[in-house]
């Protein structure tokens, strides 16, 4: 029997990528996404259905689901990918800003996968796989609300797994370092404030960087094929590296002193403040 995978913001980027390396691999793929209209590709693609979903309205999270089990019979994996990033100075941010932020990578990442446990309780298996990021355990300027959802999702998925592991329902995090993505603009929102000039030299110094960082980074099948390892392990294994050295530098997180490295990052993603 085909396995299916349903996979959150699988219009562009690691959803999309993935979306189509499942669909290689002879899997049943339910993409969701907020306009799925837009992508009739995607929609010709064998063993592919897409489903209109925004992780923010519990509505159409539960209709996806339930569209995608009564077409496909069931759902082996959730793939939680949805998310975008807010950055920029924090004190620069509004209330509405930090609500969507959190509302879209940590509580729609929570409803979505709340609303699917009964069905997976009832197969006795399942697979929630979120992509966190290496984010989620390291730290960079300019990145504090981000870092605050993907440091939430760690906590949040590996609690989780305690409680779903008598269900045989296994929970999983793949932690993207770097990844060339429209992650770095259409999926990022940056902070600025009318009459707050005193971060523009660290902002405008650091963010430059950190751009070029993810310009040379690998492409999103990096995180698909790392994505298709953690849904075809046997084992329990929660963490799932991948992408621009993520290993090494929570190698190095592990081993170094705080403030070690946090002079690391500094002489990374401030060499060019002037």
């Amino acid at each position: 029997m085909m396995k299916t995978i349903f996979i959150t913001g699988a219009s562009s980027g690691i959803g999309r990528s993935t979306t189509e390396y499942f669909q290689k691999k002879g899997w049943n793929v339910a993409a969701t996404m907020r306009s799925p209209e837009k992508y009739e590709d995607l929609a010709k693609m064998e063993n592919v259905h897409l489903y209109k979903l925004d992780v923010t309205d519990q509505q159409s999270i539960d209709s996806a689901i339930d569209a995608a089990i009564s077409d496909f019979g069931q759902i082996d994996v959730l793939v939680n990918n949805a998310g975008y990033g807010l950055v920029g100075a924090f004190e620069a941010s509004t209330n509405e800003q930090i609500r969507r932020q959190f509302d879209t990578n940590v509580f729609g990442l929570m409803n979505v996968t709340r609303a699917i446990l009964p069905h997976f309780r009832k197969n006795k298996a399942g697979i929630v796989i979120n992509i966190a990021s290496v984010g989620g355990r390291i730290t960079f300027p300019l990145y504090s609300l981000y870092h605050g959802t993907k440091w939430a999702v760690e906590g949040f998925s590996e609690s989780l797994h305690y409680e779903l592991k008598q269900f045989g329902i296994k929970v999983k995090l793949i932690e993207p370092g770097a990844i060339k993505t429209d992650f770095y603009d259409r999926s990022m929102d940056l902070m600025k404030a009318e009459n707050l000039e005193e971060y523009d030299k660290y902002v405008n110094g650091t963010f430059n960087t950190m751009q070029k960082v993810g310009a040379n980074a690998p492409g999103p099948i990096v995180v698909a094929k790392k994505i298709y390892k953690a849904a075809t392990d046997s084992g329990y294994k929660m963490r799932y590296p991948v992408g621009s050295g993520a290993p090494f530098l929570l190698f190095l997180k592990r081993v170094l002193p705080n403030n070690w490295f946090f002079a690391m990052v500094r002489m990374v993603t401030e060499k060019n403040i002037k």
